[in-house]
């Protein structure tokens, strides 16, 4: 029942707030658009792209992979061989360098051989051998034995013969579809695919190698990658297509080439957060019964795991001057066993990339980290499931911001914002280093903040003004934490007098008369100061509203102007506490060799006008009546009775979580009726003990007094006499039955006293 109340409440609550909700729930809405793909915004894009980028610096591990080598055809190489391109007999040397006197393991080239090379002169030589020279058979005989050396393209082939040499080719997107070269042997063809979708790469022309250099070295692999709309190179493709055949990059190949040329096989996914049936998520490596994974995204593609900052002096891989190789000045089994990639780093070749490490980052290094992050099993991918993390993460914070925030204060709203924005960041970081899994961040950080703007511009702008003239009017007479809870609806509280059953509470004072006797002025207005400040906390924490202060005497009322359905029960267990904190006060006293003093409490329940009453010069929030009074009355009752606190029935009935003793039935100044009172003896909800037996004697005592049955009263007073902690109250009923055994019995007597004093 209460939980059904309390979701009750919550959703009035909100109601409340709806424009509130709606104000936030705006960014969400915005942010599911782009993330569906509705509404594509650029902004956020590039900010995941900032995002991705930062982080990949930071988590680079900007440390030296010493099993891959590029071989660089830097600008000292072009200074001493000459301009590029080279004669093919220069990079013969060069891989019959890197394979036979250094025993390198796998050799790629990340630049292609389209054209032949004719800077021997062969061609002219020929030329001549079969026109004007013909007739000359030395000149003929000569030029067929110089031909095999001076041949390049043959003998760069022969030097690449059953090597582990990987060449590399270009794919284009030429409207013409130009091609030129010869492509190798696609890893897989359409079929493979059984007609399930895929976002392979495109391309309509390719510039490959000779065919004579593509017979003698079979393995190549394409070296494009993927620019982004900023310009950016953060992926390369791992498979492409080309008229319906599938091509492997250059990384892929030199990986397969090192590991034993296992087969390429597209991986599907069995199930998809996605929507669709069954995406392509990987490629896998099959050799015998072992298999490898490699997760690529839409594109097919690998994001490019860098290492760290490019180039030469960038620390990530070791590069060697393409000139020393060539002039024997590196020695010998340097690069055994190591991949070796040969590229260039002069920018007049023009392969330097911009990408999220640098903005001249030669294109040779891109491979070089994917084939590092292949060995290692460190690569990042963007899931085909990442649109539907990103609905599904969007929904979770926005509702939860849109729920809350408006039910909550600006120092609340910015602590929860912050809670979000932290889980929203720390998710996405922990799938990023634990599984690799680049998920998009922008539109939920910028949805959060958004929400969180919007919210608290609506609330200060909008709604600021009631709730300021609600402080104004209430924060003089009710405590912080009501008026902050009042300023959830404002439009609810007004200052206008209303009738309404409350609880009124009057706490009294007593002793300081004598106190005063023996305490400068200043000394005593600093002790009553500390006492009502102490006594006043414990009424504020129990919800309840300081009317005044008279003297010695604090006025209090609980239930306005902010309903509180257990009004009593709070007040009750404000009188309990306040009556313990006197102990302590006294104890202190003691210590200074002050008198103690003593406290009276009034409690009474029932319908009071509550309002802002007062005239022009000064006007106060409190309440007045009848049941006011009868409060005030029962304070007084509290020192004849000889009990700290004295309750009437209404507020026994309206608290039952307590233990009540009986003290009397009474008639008070100005109240014809007579009622019964109470002090409470026990916090039964808070589990303290009960005293039973004394309980139940004190009940028939009063049962035998009000019959007027005198011999019983003694009976039972004398085993009240056990107890000692009543000694005043149990002193007064023996007097009373003393005197009034000596009367004549009375027909007509209810047991009631009659106090015609205030």
């Amino acid at each position: 029942m209460r939980a059904r109340l309390a979701v009750r409440g919550f959703l009035r609550t909100l109601l409340l707030h709806w424009p509130r909700v709606a104000v936030t729930l705006l960014p969400l809405l915005v942010a599911l658009l782009h993330a569906v793909g509705a509404v594509r915004i650029d902004v956020l894009q590039r900010f995941d792209d900032i995002i991705y980028d930062a982080r990949l610096r930071a988590t680079s591990p900007n440390t030296p992979d010493p099993r891959i080598v590029i071989v660089d055809i830097d600008e000292k190489s072009l200074a001493e061989v000459g301009r590029w391109p080279w004669g093919r007999n220069w990079l013969a040397t060069l891989v019959s360098e890197l394979l036979n006197r250094q025993r390198a393991a796998v050799v790629g080239f990340d630049v292609v051989f389209a054209e032949a090379d004719e800077s021997s002169g062969l061609k002219q030589l020929r030329q001549l051998a079969q026109g004007d020279l013909r007739l000359q058979p030395k000149f003929v005989d000569q030029v067929t034995r110089m031909t095999p050396i001076l041949d390049y393209d043959a003998a760069f082939a022969k030097a690449l013969e059953n090597r582990p040499v990987v060449l590399g080719y270009y794919f284009t997107a030429d409207s013409d579809g130009r091609t030129s070269g010869v492509l190798p042997q696609p890893v897989f063809e359409t079929s493979v695919l059984q007609g399930r979708p895929a976002g392979f790469t495109r391309w309509s022309g390719y510039g490959s190698n000779l065919d004579i250099l593509a017979t003698a070295a079979p393995m190549a692999g394409f070296f494009n990658s993927i620019t982004e709309r900023d310009g950016v190179v953060r992926a390369v493709p791992l498979v492409a297509e080309f008229r319906g055949q599938y091509y492997e990059s250059l990384s892929l190949a030199m990986f397969r080439t090192l590991v034993g040329m296992p087969q390429v096989h597209p991986g599907f996914a069995q199930d998809s957060l996605s929507g669709g049936s069954n995406p392509l998520e990987a490629m896998v490596l099959t050799q015998g019964a072992s298999q490898l994974r490699i997760p690529v995204d839409e594109r097919v593609a690998v994001l490019v795991p860098y290492r760290g900052r490019g180039g030469p002096a960038g620390g990530s891989f070791r590069y060697i001057s393409a000139a020393d190789l060539l002039g024997g000045r590196t020695p010998a089994l340097a690069l055994k066993d190591k991949i070796v990639l040969v590229g260039t780093t002069a920018p007049g070749l023009l392969d330097l990339r911009v990408t999220p490490m640098g903005e001249t980052y030669p294109g040779v290094e891109t491979h070089a980290n994917v084939i590092s992050g292949l060995l290692d099993g460190r690569l990042f991918v963007k899931p085909d499931y990442a649109a539907g993390y990103e609905v599904l993460l969007l929904v979770l914070a926005g509702l939860t911001l849109a729920i809350a925030l408006p039910l909550l204060s600006a120092a609340s709203a910015v602590l929860l914002s912050a809670i979000v924005v932290c889980a929203v960041v720390g998710l996405n970081v922990w799938l990023y280093l634990a599984f690799g899994q680049v998920l998009p961040l922008a539109s939920a950080v910028a949805m959060v903040l958004s929400a969180f703007g919007l919210n608290m511009s609506y609330g200060y702008f909008v709604e600021s003004r009631s709730k300021r003239e609600l402080a104004q009017l209430f924060g003089t007479y009710v405590p912080p934490e009501l008026v902050n809870e009042m300023l959830l609806q404002p439009d609810s509280y007004s200052m206008k007098a209303a009738s309404k059953e409350l609880t009124v509470l009057f706490c009294d004072m007593r002793g300081f008369t004598k106190i005063s006797e023996q305490m400068e002025p200043t000394a005593l207005q600093a002790l009553l100061n500390s006492v009502f400040s102490h006594l006043t906390d414990l009424i504020r924490s129990n919800r309840g509203t300081i009317d005044k202060y008279m003297g010695d005497c604090v006025m209090a009322f609980w239930g306005a102007p902010v309903d509180t359905p257990d009004h009593a029960r709070l007040a009750v267990k404000t009188a309990l506490q306040m009556a313990r904190s006197v102990y302590q006060i006294n104890e202190e006293l003691r210590a200074q060799g002050l008198p103690a003093v003593g406290i009276g409490i009034g409690i009474n329940t029932g319908v009071m006008c509550v309002g802002d009453m007062g005239s022009y010069v000064r006007r106060s929030y409190t309440v007045i009546g009848d049941a006011v009074n009868l409060g005030a009355r029962l304070e007084g009752l509290s020192k004849s009775y000889a009990v700290d606190i004295v309750a009437s029935d209404a507020t026994r009935r309206a608290a039952p979580g307590f233990v009540w003793l009986e003290l009397d039935r009474v008639r008070v100044m100005g109240k014809a009726q007579a009622v019964s009172v109470f002090t409470p003896v026990a916090d039964a909800e808070a589990g303290e003990q009960v005293p039973e037996a004394e309980l139940q004697a004190w009940a028939r005592l009063l049962a035998a007094y009000r019959a007027q049955d005198w011999a019983t009263c003694d009976d039972i007073l004398q085993e009240l006499r056990q107890y000692p902690a009543k000694k005043h109250l149990l002193q007064l009923y023996t007097d009373r039955v003393a005197a009034l055994r000596r009367l004549p019995a009375d027909p007509g007597w209810d047991g009631t006293t009659n106090f015609d004093t205030k």
